[in-house]
């Protein structure tokens, strides 16, 4: 299908923002409002928003990529992901206003936009987002960090013969020796919390209040659709899945019921070559049928 690109300004906040919409020449009444993660700006690493935006609006779908306040070329204060459910609210209103046939928006974000878009259904409640696209979602922590390499890089290099002749020869690291033990000490003494607690957590206790546990409320919550995407080669992906593992807040998250999940072996954490992109693409697209 052919499509237009065109600049758009709208506002958030009393600062102005810019975004990029793909227009259809025939919209569906589902669109995708495409969250950026920080910090870049709406094209995106390697022009991956651009590409994408390219091939949905191709397909029949109407996107928007956008910059929200303080990033690209729109004003105002630089916030983090925790802090644009604002921003995100007034791209929804700005892609409706131009094309108000849109009835329905999925959210399209990667790493810690994937985390903004959580939140902002936590925040909002929207009724107007009806999917969630989610890549390699964010959910950084030190404990989760430290589990992590622990389990997929120092697990491995400890098994490596390499290693023992370099730490008898003396040829390791003083840092990274001791970068090693914390790291241990904090995923043995995460590990000894979780063998002893086996409820979720009171949603009224503090701890709910992280942006990862308002994350887990949100998906647990979300009565839409979900596209989880997860790179084979990237740690914030395998930081993702043993955080999921783990944490009593995200018990049963992949059993939920509109959940599709697409693991994409050897891609990294942008999906930086043209033929894990393109599988992004052809995933992202094909799945938005379900969002209708």
């Amino acid at each position: 299908m052919t499509y237009t690109e065109e600049a758009t300004l709208f506002t958030c906040a009393g600062e102005t923002l810019l975004g990029i919409l793909a227009k259809p020449e025939t919209p569906a009444d589902t669109a995708v409002v495409v969250v950026v993660g920080g910090p870049q700006y709406r094209a995106g690493s390697h022009r991956q928003f651009v590409l994408l935006s390219r091939a949905l609006a191709a397909a029949g779908y109407a996107v928007l990529r956008f910059d929200y306040r303080g990033m690209g070329d729109s004003n105002g204060e630089q916030r983090d992901f925790e802090g644009i459910s604002a921003d995100i609210a007034a791209a929804i209103d700005a892609l409706q206003q131009h094309l108000p046939n849109i009835k329905r928006v999925v959210l399209w974000g990667l790493c810690d936009a994937a985390a903004a878009a959580l939140l902002y259904c936590h925040d909002t409640q929207d009724p107007r987002v009806t999917g969630l696209c989610l890549l390699n979602p964010w959910v950084r922590s030190e404990a989760s960090l430290a589990r992590t390499q622990v389990k997929h890089y120092y697990t491995h290099r400890l098994r490596e013969k390499q290693f023992w002749l370099k730490l008898l020869r003396g040829q390791i690291d003083t840092q990274a020796m001791t970068d090693l033990i914390r790291n241990i000490r904090v995923a043995l003494n995460i590990a000894g919390r979780s063998n002893t607690r086996t409820d979720a957590p009171d949603q009224s206790q503090s701890s709910q209040k992280t942006f990862q546990h308002r994350m887990s409320a949100a998906w647990h919550g979300f009565s839409g659709h979900m596209l989880l995407l997860l790179s084979g080669d990237d740690y914030t992906a395998k930081e993702f899945l043993e955080h999921t593992r783990s944490d009593a807040a995200w018990k049963n998250s992949q059993r939920h019921d509109r959940l599709t999940r697409s693991d994409i072996p050897g891609a990294d954490h942008t999906f930086s070559n043209a033929a894990s992109r393109q599988l992004v693409e052809y995933l992202t697209v094909n799945w938005m049928a379900h969002c209708q």
